[in-house]
């Protein structure tokens, strides 16, 4: 059977498009199914000046290059507010690659960062979803509490760590927010059936 994995993530660029340095961060939320339960890990890096583009690339980098470190071939679902990363992923790459990795006019923004993640995500099967940012879903919105962090305080895990988003669901609970929220519910929405 095929482990199943989902990945939330998010980037954070402070101060991004003005001038001067502009430090970042990326957070992943991890959760992978063993057995009847669901690990979850987080993830986070940063860079001293960076964009949300290259942040958002720079957060899948680094969750599929640990994944892979483990290896076993996973079934995973990568979600992101990263139009440009999902896209990219989904529908620029594939003509990118089909041409020597060459666009029809001009050349690839942040190219080793897109063949980077090209490389380290082919060990798995991979399906790119796209959500909503800051539009109330828990874990994005704690995938960016991790990014900003990462970015505020220039910090990045050196592996992934055991989840802080379980604490951070129920300081927001305590707050009325996000009440009958079920997370593993969600994960099983997103992942689909077991394999038989």
């Amino acid at each position: 059977m095929t482990q199943r994995a989902v990945l939330h993530a998010d980037e954070s660029c402070l101060g991004n498009g003005r001038e001067g340095a502009t430090p970042g961060g990326a957070g992943v939320l991890i959760e992978v199914a063993v057995q009847e339960t669901i690990e979850r890990r987080d993830l986070y890096v940063h860079a001293p000046d960076t964009t949300n583009n290259r942040m958002a690339l720079a957060g899948g980098i680094a969750a599929f290059a640990l994944l892979s470190s483990k290896g076993r071939r996973l079934r995973v679902v990568y979600v992101s507010d990263s139009e440009y990363l999902v896209k990219g992923m989904r529908e620029w790459v594939p003509g990118w690659r089909a041409r020597g990795w060459k666009r029809k006019t001009g050349a690839i923004e942040n190219l080793e960062l897109w063949q980077a993640l090209v490389q380290v995500s082919a060990d798995h099967d991979v399906a790119w979803q796209w959500v909503r940012g800051h539009a109330g879903n828990p874990k994005n919105e704690y995938a960016d509490y991790l990014a900003v962090r990462a970015a505020t305080n220039q910090i990045t895990s050196h592996a992934a760590e055991p989840s802080g988003f379980a604490a951070w669901l129920e300081a927001h609970r305590a707050k009325g927010h996000f009440e009958g929220y079920d997370p593993d519910a969600e994960f099983a929405a997103l992942t689909g059936p077991t394999d038989p």
